[in-house]
């Protein structure tokens, strides 16, 4: 009667991976399996609330190699399903159970 679906109606489960260097940022773990927490009166969860999510629950140091003011820093690449998220609405960006978000840092020093 009406609980087909409990588990998901307030989380969204993500895959996400960090490469080309920013999973140093994240406790060197390249691949982390994550429930994001909708916001409160939210149906959907958008890429600007997961940056949040990230930096506030994931990201252990030095946040300005990964974040400038509310979005991914200039040289970060993001796929959002293997699909470039400029293709799809950057921060507008509506994801789904079972995503995977892929963060790939394009700026190496040396």
């Amino acid at each position: 009667m009406g609980t087909d679906s409990v588990e998901s109606n307030d989380t969204v489960h993500l895959n996400l991976e960090f490469g080309g260097g920013l999973e140093i940022l994240f406790g060197s773990i390249k691949c982390h399996s994550v429930d994001i927490p909708l916001n409160s009166g939210s149906e959907k969860l958008k890429m600007e609330h997961l940056l949040v999510w990230v930096r506030d629950n994931l990201l252990q140091e030095r946040p300005e190699f990964f974040m400038k003011e509310k979005s991914v820093r200039p040289g970060v690449l993001v796929l959002i399903n293997d699909c470039d998220w400029e293709l799809c609405e950057r921060l507008n960006a509506t994801l789904e159970n079972n995503d995977t978000v892929v963060f790939i840092s394009t700026l190496h020093g040396g």
